[in-house]
C-alpha cells in the first residue's frame, strides 16, 4: 500500500493503474499455497498478524506457513498456536531465533513488536498453565507488554487479595480457572480494570471439560466482564492486547500502531 501511493506520487504509476490494483487488492491479498490460502492482508485490515493455528496441520506444513508468513512486509512476527512437541522441535530448527514457548504451545517468527500499554495474565493454578501461557505469549506478540500473576485461585483467596493493587493498574486483565470458574468473578469485584475471562477444560467430572466454569463466569455477579470460549487463551489475547494498545495510544505513552 506504501509502496503503490509513493509510486502515485513519484508519477511512476498513474491514478487509474492504482486504482485498479486496490480494487482487485481484496481479491488478491493471499497466497494460494495449495493445502491452504494464507491470508497476506490481515496486518493491512487489523494492524495484527495472521497467525497459524497448528491444530490438525502436519509439522511440515506448519513450517511452510510460517516461513512465508515471516517473508510478508509488516512490523508483526509470524505467529503459530497449538503447536505439538515435534512442531515446536521443527520450528526451533528452522527457525533458530524464533521465540518458542513449549508450555504455551507457541512460537514467533521474527522481531517482537515494541510492548505497549499492560496486559496482566493472572491463573488460579498451576493447572490452568498451559492455556494462561498461550494467552501471555500472544497478547507480546501481538504488541502488549504482559505481566503473569500465577496460582491465585479462590481456594486461597488471601493470595489474590495481595496482588490487588498490581491488578487495579492494568490496561486489561486476562482471568484464566478452570474448576468452577469463579475467579473473574472475585477479580471483577476487587477492581474495575478491563477483563476478559478465559474458562479452562481443568476439573474433575461435573466440570465437563470447562462448561462449569464457562457457565460461571458468563453468570458472574460482578458486572462488564468478557468471557471467550473454553481454553481460548489466543482469543483473550488478542482482545486484552488491543485493549492495551489503545489505551497506550490514548493517554499518549506510545505512537500509533
Amino acid at each position: 500500500m506504501r509502496a503503490l501511493l509513493e509510486a502515485v506520487a513519484s508519477g511512476a504509476t498513474s491514478v487509474g493503474a492504482a486504482v485498479e490494483t486496490l480494487v482487485d487488492g481484496p481479491l488478491t491479498g493471499y497466497t494460494d499455497l495449495g493445502f491452504a490460502r494464507l491470508d497476506a492482508h490481515r496486518g493491512l485490515r487489523t494492524g495484527d498478524p495472521e497467525v497459524v493455528y497448528a491444530a490438525g496441520k502436519t509439522t511440515e506444513q506448519v513450517v511452510t506457513l510460517l516461513a512465508v508468513l515471516a517473508a510478508q512486509p509488516g512490523n508483526r512476527p509470524a505467529l503459530a498456536t497449538r503447536l505439538t512437541d515435534e512442531m515446536v522441535q521443527a520450528i526451533s530448527v528452522a527457525f533458530p531465533t524464533a521465540e518458542v514457548d513449549p508450555v504455551a504451545g507457541c512460537a514467533a517468527v521474527g522481531a517482537l513488536p515494541p510492548a505497549r500499554g499492560d496486559v496482566v495474565v493472572v491463573s488460579a493454578g498451576t493447572s490452568d498453565e498451559r492455556v494462561a501461557a498461550e494467552a501471555a505469549f500472544v497478547a507480546r506478540a501481538f504488541g502488549a507488554g504482559v505481566t503473569r500473576i500465577c496460582d491465585v485461585g479462590v481456594a486461597g483467596i488471601h493470595r489474590l487479595l495481595g496482588e490487588r493493587a498490581r491488578l487495579a493498574q492494568a490496561d486489561c486483565l486476562v482471568v484464566v480457572a478452570g474448576m468452577e470458574g469463579a475467579l473473574p468473578s472475585v477479580v471483577g469485584g476487587l477492581v474495575g480494570t478491563p477483563m476478559v475471562a478465559v474458562p479452562t477444560s481443568v476439573g474433575y467430572g461435573a466440570s465437563f471439560g470447562g462448561i462449569a466454569a464457562l457457565l460461571a463466569m458468563l453468570n458472574a455477579c460482578a458486572p462488564g466482564i468478557t468471557v471467550v470460549n473454553i481454553d481460548n487463551g489466543f482469543g483473550a489475547a488478542v482482545f486484552a492486547a488491543r485493549v492495551a494498545r489503545r489505551t497506550a495510544n490514548d493517554t499518549g505513552t506510545a505512537g500509533a500502531p
